[in-house]
């Protein structure tokens, strides 16, 4: 492995796909896809008419950087105001597009001098709203409502619950007042019509409505909080015009374009599960790229599953499935030497490497355009439109069934148990409820589901819990041993959150996945005003949503309950686990 000396991703490949590669990025340069990008000619993605004039609504990404660093005054002047009143922190309450850009934000940068701390809410688990709640003053707490459709169900709960929370704060004051503790971010006409409140609110922020929810890191969705969190807007927009800029060049050096063409050619040559070393400063940026990605490109059973937060192991880990990229700066020297001697040990094995380097006046508003772009190129490559997501709406329907029975019933579905060995319940689909033996235990019941795993399959760790820093380690904790015992890819997600991203993958793209759903109790609900639901009621029925949808395309995948303190079940899955696989 070889270390970037341009913008250009450095690759080390084996012959055969580095061939591939440069055939193909050869032949981009000769069809012209850039320019072809550039002008938005929606044939690079589709000849269907219908499709292109979709395509063409899709678009307005490639304008974003310069077209909002003229806005940067009065991102300024907004937040300036919010800190003059004395408003401490800001709590961005979204779903994937709309959350996980500020997360990144957030994390990545120091904060300003003028900056407040902005927190991310994107779990309706009530653990989380609660935690979310407790984070910060709610009295002092500005409220950012992030929907690009203004319909988003997680999000309108959240509005839901924060609006009655400030009614009550605010007792003694018109709701002009209360208003003035919410923000919007989402798109103009219906869009803004669909929010409660809206006329109420300090400020609304109205996006262009050609820029889709995982394209718009670089629009008010991360410009509002980056500018609450007192971040250089000027320096992260330059960024961004910088590399949509060196994006415009039509030869093979264009970092964009020869991005996309690696990852899409590798993709079509089975190298699908791209498996990301990211800088542990900038790990939020994983999941960000995990949802642009996944959510792009898995459809019409293609696609590039995102291996997001795995610890490099050995060659002899892995599979001839697998792509390693790297992203990260220079400064972390200790980070720097111990990935690259993991890498070139996977490179002399014969893993294809790609190595990205952040450099001066190239930062993490480049890093967004670049791999916006790339993710676009790589859209061409697979022949799938990477604007849309059709199968994301599939869960939301089938949880919009499981609430509207629960309305008439007071109950959500049964379960079929197969297995209960406390904290666990063990509930398997349908082949397995089928095949069930008398006596299985929990390990036997884990290593028939993973026995399911197809020879290129990957397993997804679905877990409808509140995040805590305690439950992540054990995830991964989970993730490595199942990589360990069975060589396949572990990709982990929280729901709901993962249903805004990876989702989409999972049912429209390779059917490969073998999935086990983590769900839990919850000892402390909490109500949504104005709702016949609770945040309870409301992330279960997610859960048995999503269960259902990934039966119905006859994907494998077992559902396990924690009990009422998840970190207790998920030491007791681990010990299960680790049963079902010596």
């Amino acid at each position: 492995m070889t270390d970037a000396t341009a913008l250009s991703p450095s690759h080390d490949l084996p012959d055969a796909l580095r061939e591939q590669v440069d055939m193909a990025l050869a032949e981009a340069v000769e069809e012209r896809w850039a320019q072809r990008i550039w002008t938005r000619d929606s044939s690079l993605w589709s000849g269907d008419p219908q499709v292109r004039a979709r395509i063409d609504e899709r678009l307005g990404w490639l304008s974003v950087p310069a077209d909002f660093r003229e806005r940067a005054d009065e991102l300024e002047a907004f937040a300036q105001g919010v800190r003059a009143e004395g408003f401490e922190a800001a709590l961005v309450c979204g779903m994937g597009g709309s959350s996980l850009a500020p997360e990144v934000l957030a994390s990545a940068f120091p904060l300003g001098e003028t900056g407040i701390p902005v927190h991310v809410l994107d779990s309706t688990d009530p653990e989380a709203v609660l935690a979310a709640q407790a984070a910060a003053d709610p009295a002092r707490t500005l409220y950012l409502i992030a929907s690009k459709s203004g319909t988003t169900t997680e999000t309108l709960a959240f509005l839901a619950h924060f609006w009655n929370l400030a009614d009550e704060l605010h007792s003694d004051i018109p709701e002009a007042g209360q208003g003035q503790h919410f923000a919007a971010i989402t798109d103009p006409g219906r869009s803004l019509e669909h929010i409660p409140h809206r006329d109420l609110f300090r400020s609304l922020f109205l996006n262009p409505a050609d820029v889709g929810g995982r394209y718009s890191a670089l629009t008010y969705v991360g410009l509002v909080p980056a500018a609450l969190l007192g971040l250089d807007l000027r320096a992260l927009l330059d960024d961004a015009v910088l590399m949509a800029e060196r994006c415009r060049q039509p030869e093979a050096v264009n970092p964009g374009l020869a991005l996309g063409v690696a990852l899409g050619t590798l993709a079509r040559a089975g190298r699908d599960k791209l498996t990301l070393v990211i800088e542990p400063r900038l790990a939020a940026f994983g999941a960000w790229l995990e949802q642009l990605i996944a959510e792009s490109t898995g459809k019409r059973g293609l696609g590039i599953v995102p291996v997001d937060g795995e610890s490099l192991g050995p060659p002899e880990m892995y599979g001839d499935d697998r792509l390693f990229v790297r992203l990260g700066g220079t400064a972390d020297v200790e980070w720097r030497h111990e990935s690259g001697s993991r890498l070139q040990a996977l490179a002399a094995a014969g893993q294809p490497v790609i190595d990205l380097t952040l450099t001066e006046g190239e930062g993490l508003g480049g890093e967004f355009f670049r791999w916006e772009f790339a993710t676009a190129v790589c859209g061409v490559v697979l022949g799938v439109n990477p604007f849309d997501e059709p199968n994301v709406s599939e869960s939301k329907e089938n949880t919009a069934r499981i609430l509207e029975l629960y309305r008439r019933t007071g109950a959500l579905p049964p379960e079929e148990v197969t297995v209960e060995e406390p904290p666990l319940r063990l509930i398997g689909d349908a082949p397995l409820r089928l095949t069930a033996g008398p006596h299985d235990g929990a390990p036997a019941e884990l290593r028939r589901h993973l026995q399911r795993v197809g020879p290129r399959g990957y397993i997804g760790l679905q877990a409808f819990i509140a995040p805590s820093p305690e439950r992540s380690a054990a995830l991964r904790s989970l993730a490595q041993s199942l990589r360990e015992g069975t060589g396949r890819a572990v990709t982990v997600g929280y729901g709901p959150r993962f249903l805004h991203s990876t989702g989409q993958l999972h049912k429209g793209g390779p059917l490969a996945g073998c999935f086990i759903q983590l769900v839990a109790d919850h000892p402390q609900d909490v109500p949504i005003p104005g709702w016949q639901e609770s945040f309870g009621m409301l992330i279960d029925a997610q859960a048995l949503g999503d269960f259902t949808s990934l039966e119905a395309h006859e994907l494998p995948v077992l559902r396990v309950h924690l009990g009422d303190d998840p970190q207790v079940g998920l030491e007791a899955l681990r010990s299960a686990l680790e049963a079902a696989l010596s």
